[in-house]
């Protein structure tokens, strides 16, 4: 299976990458090929609705977008992780997402995806908006759910650690 892992954290040792390096090792583990773009430390314009691409084309920046648009067509799953900012995903995931438009046509096949979150609140309730968002963009492109962690009470960078949240990380690639 191929998968394609995107994060949005800024933080090279944060929760949500720590997270994600658990997840990349447990698929590669289990024979997956993956593939990781960390949205924080490249460069991906925001989409600004020029419509160039008609949904479906060119989208008017060159940027590095281009490796998340040669990936994701073809892979078998998409993984996104990041931290809760404010309530929301960072803004750096949400910017590649946004892009998605200039490839809709060629992403609304079947695939499986999954969401890991870090965020300091204890509450559960605090994931929820994101955790909607996630599953309306799912059932829009028409991809199928194959995990969700939404790690809470981790602050500090490398506080997940302490938590059995890595090794529910590592299960859910292995086991995607």
């Amino acid at each position: 299976m191929k998968i394609l892992v995107i994060t949005g954290s800024p933080r090279k040792n944060g929760n949500s990458n720590i997270l994600a390096d658990n997840f990349v090792k447990g698929a590669q583990d289990a024979g997956h090929t993956v593939l990781r773009f960390d949205s924080a430390f490249k460069n991906v314009h925001p989409c600004i609705a020029c419509n160039k691409c008609g949904m479906n084309g060119e989208c008017a920046f060159k940027d590095d977008f281009e490796f998340v648009k040669e990936n994701i067509a073809d892979a078998d799953a998409v993984v996104f992780a990041s931290p809760v900012y404010y309530f929301g995903i960072s803004a750096q995931l949400k910017t590649v997402i946004d892009r998605f438009y200039a490839i809709n046509e060629q992403i609304h096949v079947h695939k499986k995806a999954a969401l890991i979150l870090t965020y300091a609140d204890s509450a559960q309730k605090t994931a929820q908006p994101i955790i909607s968002h996630y599953e309306t963009m799912l059932g829009y492109l028409g991809w199928e759910d194959a995990g969700q962690i939404a790690a809470s009470g981790v602050w500090a960078a490398g506080s997940v650690n302490n938590t059995n949240y890595p090794k529910m990380a590592y299960e859910l690639g292995k086991n995607i």
